[in-house]
C-alpha cells in the first residue's frame, strides 16, 4: 500500500533514474553503472536510466572524446548487456559513439538479449556559450526507435532536444507512453528552472511519463526526475548523486489521456526540415 493509502496499480512497472558523474575513466564508469544497476534492480526496478555521456565525459569537451568513442558492439554496450542480464532489467545510458573524425552523442537501450534501440542526439548544444558541434555529429531525423517494457512503449531523446517540443511529439507519434531523457544539463543562470519546467511541459503537453537522468552538481544541475502524465514529479533526486524510483502505470496513463485528450484533439502534425 502506498503512503496515501491507495493500493498500487496492478500493471505498474518500476523505473529508476541513476544520477551519477561519469568521468574520463571508461572502466570506472562501467563499474559504477554495474553497481547502481544492482542497487536499483534490488529495489525492484525493471528499467534503469543513466545520464548522457555515461560512457565517457570530461569538461570542457575536447579531442579525447573521439579517442574514447566506441562502436555499438564495444565494451560499454557489452557491459550494459552483462549488467542487464545479471539483474533482469533494461538499461538506457549515453554512449560516446565512434563516427570517424567526430563522435555521435548516442543513447542505447540494452537488455539481456543485446541492443534494443538507439537514439542519436538531433539538436546539438550550440547555446549558452557552448559549441557541442565542434566535437559531435548530429543524429539523422530517422523514424524513432522504441521498445516495449511490460506493455509501456519507451522512446528516447537527449538533453538539449528537450527545448524542442517537436522532438517529443514525434516520439509520441511513434507510440511513446514514456519519454526517457538522459542529460548533462549544464549549470548556469536559470538553467535549473528551465530543466524542471521543460520536463514537466513535455509530460503535460504529450500526456506521457517523462524519466530524466542528469549529472549531479557541480557540472550538471542534478534534479533527475520521474514525472507523471499530468506533470507531477513522483520521484526525484536533489543535486548529489543518487537513485530515484517510481512506478509507472499503463492504466493511469490511459485515464489521463481519456480526461485530457490533447493528442486526439490536436490539428497540427510535425514535419522534419
Amino acid at each position: 500500500m502506498s503512503e496515501d493509502g491507495q493500493m498500487p496499480e496492478s500493471s505498474a512497472t518500476t523505473v529508476a533514474v541513476c544520477q551519477f558523474s561519469p568521468t574520463s575513466s571508461r572502466a570506472d564508469n562501467r563499474a559504477r553503472i554495474a553497481e547502481l544497476t544492482a542497487e536499483a534492480a534490488g529495489r525492484g526496478a525493471r528499467l534503469v536510466v543513466f545520464p548522457e555521456y555515461s560512457s565517457y565525459f570530461v569538461d570542457p569537451m575536447d579531442a579525447t572524446f573521439a579517442a574514447n568513442s566506441e562502436t555499438l558492439d564495444g565494451e560499454f554496450v557489452q557491459a550494459l548487456r552483462e549488467a542487464a542480464s545479471a539483474h533482469g532489467v533494461t538499461i538506457i545510458a549515453g554512449l560516446v559513439e565512434d563516427a570517424g573524425e567526430r563522435v555521435r552523442n548516442t543513447l542505447v537501450a540494452v537488455d539481456a538479449t543485446g541492443l534494443r534501440a538507439t537514439y542519436r542526439k538531433q539538436h546539438l548544444y550550440d547555446a549558452f556559450g557552448q559549441t557541442e558541434s565542434d566535437w559531435i555529429e548530429a543524429g539523422a531525423l530517422d523514424t524513432p526507435q522504441t521498445l516495449n517494457i511490460d506493455g509501456l512503449r519507451i522512446a528516447m531523446m537527449t538533453c538539449y532536444d528537450l527545448r524542442f517540443p517537436e522532438v517529443a511529439r514525434t516520439l509520441v507519434d511513434a507510440g511513446a507512453d514514456v519519454i526517457v531523457v538522459p542529460a548533462e544539463w549544464v549549470r548556469g543562470a536559470l538553467k535549473e528552472h528551465h530543466w524542471t519546467t521543460l520536463l514537466a511541459a513535455r509530460a503535460i503537453e504529450n500526456t506521457v511519463y517523462v524519466v530524466a537522468a542528469d549529472h549531479p552538481t557541480p557540472i550538471g544541475v542534478g534534479h533527475s526526475q520521474i514525472i507523471d502524465p499530468q506533470g507531477v514529479v513522483i520521484a526525484g533526486v536533489g543535486t548529489a548523486a543518487g537513485i530515484a524510483m517510481a512506478q509507472l502505470s499503463k492504466d493511469a496513463l490511459t485515464r489521463v489521456r481519456e480526461l485530457n485528450p490533447v493528442l486526439r484533439l490536436r490539428r497540427y502534425a510535425v514535419v522534419p526540415r
